[in-house]
């Protein structure tokens, strides 16, 4: 890992590789992760983390140098670019262009998420797994794969990651996040598909902002029903 690095780069760091998500499940699956897991800091009253989804991080100036250069000359992409999804705790939640490790005193991602494809699995399985033990040391890596639905976790232990072990309903549980991981079944931006979700231990998903808002609202007509059924009791009365 690089040291903090001061002075400007003599290169531009890439932000963007042009790579196209895999399917339409993939590109709504990650708004759906952002939300679900700002939920679960809400519910926490946490502020001080960030989320990024489908993002570069940087983790070394060696490494952004050689994206540019493989960016530059046009070769295939080999240096690493950025998990599909992934958190960190304890820092500023202000906008960043990508995550780079120098300017943030040295922090990478505490949990990372990646969603599984025929043409990723191997990579994920292999080459990132090893580099988010060994280099990132993130804490706990997540990957979820929608052909099979099913969901694998890892802890980290020393520079090795060990699997976690699901619970009776497949969900995993993310320490840092203090949730289940689980699949749900259901609608999302319009489409009904099994997504991704972070749950409760009863099973119930965390809601988003527009099911919280539904069940307030269900919560307040279901409240004056009961006011106005006991108003015409007592009238009767």
């Amino acid at each position: 890992m690089s040291p903090a690095f001061a002075a400007p780069l003599p290169f531009e760091l890439v932000y963007d590789d042009g790579e196209p998500l895999e399917s339409d499940w993939h590109a709504q699956q990650l708004p759906c992760l952002r939300e679900a897991i700002r939920r679960a800091m809400a519910d926490q009253g946490r502020t001080d983390f960030y989320i990024g989804t489908n993002m570069f991080v940087y983790y070394s100036v060696e490494q952004a140098r050689e994206v540019a250069r493989e960016m530059e000359e046009g070769l295939e992409p080999r240096a690493f670019r950025g998990p599909d999804v992934f958190w960190v705790g304890g820092v500023s939640g202000h906008m960043r262009k990508a995550w780079v490790s120098w300017e943030e005193g040295g922090r990478l991602p505490d949990v990372i998420i990646e969603l599984l494809s025929p043409s990723t699995a191997r990579v994920d399985r292999t080459v990132k797994k090893d580099l988010y033990a060994q280099v990132f040391r993130t804490k706990e890596y997540f990957m979820a794969d929608p052909e099979t639905r099913t969901l694998e976790g890892f802890d980290l232990v020393g520079r090795v990651y060990q699997p976690k072990v699901p619970d009776a309903r497949g969900r995993l549980w993310c320490r840092q996040l203090k949730a289940y991981f689980g699949f749900w079944h259901g609608a999302w931006m319009g489409a009904e598909a099994d997504w991704v979700r972070l749950v409760h231990a009863n099973g119930d998903p965390l809601p988003t902002q527009a099911e919280a808002a539904e069940q307030r609202a269900e919560a307040a007509e279901a409240e004056v029903a009961r006011l106005r059924a006991l108003l015409e009791e007592r009238a009767r009365d």
